[in-house]
């Protein structure tokens, strides 16, 4: 299981938002760049950055460090927030982007995400966002009807292979991910499925690495320093 430090970027600034809230943000570094070195020198394989300012608005807002900061860097980098055009996707992939996440455009925008599909194949990623098992968009401010799991089974048959499923209400909380919303989404569909919320000590880690996962983004509990990324790492590569 891959272990995705996050580095969520708000104003330029390496920030954390508590359940997604835009009134409930720490700023933890105002440089992305030296965060992501810092992730990468701890032992870090993939690193997952997202544009909260794009996410927001729709319209990608830090781009420009968010580059910077993939070309900084010897691992590899998955970007999301705000993407909702094949042009920014080209820009992420041209800039050296190893994946590139989609969110809300996935349900606004059907025609798009399939001509990503098949122009980048597995450089796309979906991040379904859930609240109480059903899709939140627009930067987590809206909900939708749509079923996480009815959305993803039609994102498989369109393509994808890798899903980013994030419980809202898990996120930024430090108390652990929701164990059977993962279960249930992992046996709903045949994608990678990578969890992000709520991922709190080394014994969360665990249970999803139990579940067979694809991989789990760590953001609040490496900020916080109640998870230790080399541990993690380390534990990681010896279950592999």
């Amino acid at each position: 299981m891959i272990i995705f430090p996050a580095i969520d970027v708000k104003d330029g600034n390496c920030v954390r938002l508590k359940q997604g809230d835009y009134n409930q943000q720490t700023t933890y570094n105002d440089s992305p760049v030296d965060t992501a070195k810092r992730w990468q020198e701890a032992g870090g394989t993939f690193l997952h950055m997202v544009d909260l300012d794009g996410a927001k608005t729709g319209d990608p807002q830090n781009k420009e460090i968010i580059l910077k900061t993939i070309q900084a860097l010897s691992i590899p980098v998955e970007v999301g927030g705000g993407i909702r055009s094949l042009d920014t996707i080209r820009e992420y992939v041209e800039g050296g982007a190893a994946r590139v996440i989609l969110g809300t455009s996935a349900i606004t925008d059907w025609d798009m995400l399939t001509k990503a599909i098949q122009l980048y194949g597995d450089k796309i990623a979906v991040s379904l966002d859930a609240r109480n098992g059903y899709i939140a968009t627009d930067g987590w401010t809206k909900n939708s009807d749509k079923k996480a799991a009815d959305l993803a089974k039609e994102l498989e048959a369109a393509g994808l292979t890798t899903i980013v499923y994030t419980d809202i209400l898990k996120d930024g909380m430090l108390r652990g991910p929701n164990l059977e919303e993962l279960k249930a989404m992992q046996e709903a569909t045949n994608m990678n499925i990578i969890a992000s919320g709520g991922v709190s000590r080394k014994e969360d880690v665990a249970s999803l690495q139990a579940l067979d996962l694809y991989g789990a983004i760590i953001g609040k509990a490496l900020y916080d320093g109640t998870i230790q990324l080399e541990d993690v790492v380390e534990e990681d590569n010896h279950a592999r």
